[in-house]
């Protein structure tokens, strides 16, 4: 199993649950009005005035084989919307109930 965790800006949303719904990938846990900045380009995205996008951010946990494919959309999905952005990082999950 992997824990897969995916920033996104909000507008996306939508896409990014039916994404998961079509991967059947059930499980996650969302956390809404996240900010943050980028590592390499784009603009903040701080809910402010004066850099008003704002993100959310998705963890869920997943078969292996189901990684791979993932991440290979949710590319194709920044790679459509690149000033929006979209990342994702994958840890090992060990032991889970």
């Amino acid at each position: 199993m992997k824990a897969v965790f995916i920033s996104y800006n909000v507008t996306l949303n939508e896409r990014i649950l039916e994404l998961l719904d079509k991967m059947t990938i059930r499980g996650f846990t969302q956390w809404h009005n996240v900010s943050g900045r980028g590592s390499y380009n784009g603009e903040p995205h701080f809910g402010s005035h004066a850099w008003p996008a704002i993100n959310a951010s998705i963890l869920t946990i997943v078969e292996d084989h189901k990684v791979a494919p993932l991440l290979e959309r949710l590319k194709a999905l920044d790679e459509e919307a690149p000033m929006h952005g979209v990342r994702a990082f994958v840890w090992g999950v060990e032991e889970g109930m």
